[in-house]
């Protein structure tokens, strides 16, 4: 399971709370994976489960104690054996192309209106990466200070600004097509 293994690889940098690993997530993964805190505390769990963490109990004063995981070692042997497996490839779901394919009785401006709407959020999204998330590489790179990881990091912040560069070019193409889509039929005319 992806979160997992995030997980495991962000413990291999330290030992972090799981409020540490989701501010961990929103400054280094965001632009391509995200994650609930919720779905990070069930994730550590299911880690502890399987021994491939252990949490520590931290006190402290006038507070709950803080948890504190660390990654084990069959939890490194695990993270190890998947980063080197090839994935299979994601199965597409954009539930916006249902929107798309099932729009024979909207008009043709109620139809290139999600899609001016969707690059108007595309455009929001990719200024985004380019400041914001190349901000936080660039500040956990300096805070590391290996640039092995900085080339890595930014491998995955590159593949995220040339996807939405390539959606946006291929949304302007299908806006055109879009708003000169034959006339619709009347539903009484469709057989």
């Amino acid at each position: 399971m992806p979160l997992e293994h995030a997980i495991l690889a962000m413990l291999d940098y330290q030992p972090m709370s799981g409020y540490d690993l989701k501010k961990f997530f929103d400054m280094s993964v965001a632009h391509f994976w995200s994650a609930t805190q919720s779905h990070i505390y069930k994730a550590l769990s299911g880690l502890e489960q399987k021994s491939w963490v252990e949490k520590r109990a931290i006190p402290q004063e006038g507070r709950p104690n803080r948890n504190e995981y660390s990654i084990t070692e069959a939890g490194r042997l695990q993270l190890r054996g998947w980063l080197t497996a090839p994935l299979p490839l994601d199965q597409v779901r954009h539930s916006w192309l249902i929107q798309i394919f099932f729009s024979h009785f909207s008009t043709n401006e109620e139809i290139a209106a999600l899609i001016e709407t969707r690059i108007h959020e595309m455009r929001a999204r990719l200024e985004i990466y380019k400041t914001v998330a190349q901000a936080a590489i660039d500040q956990n790179a300096a805070e590391f200070g290996i640039e092995r990881l900085r080339l890595l990091w930014q491998t995955t912040l590159d593949y995220g600004i040339a996807y939405y560069q390539f959606e946006l070019d291929w949304h302007a193409k299908m806006l055109d097509r879009i708003r000169n889509l034959p006339p619709m039929l009347p539903p009484e005319n469709q057989t």
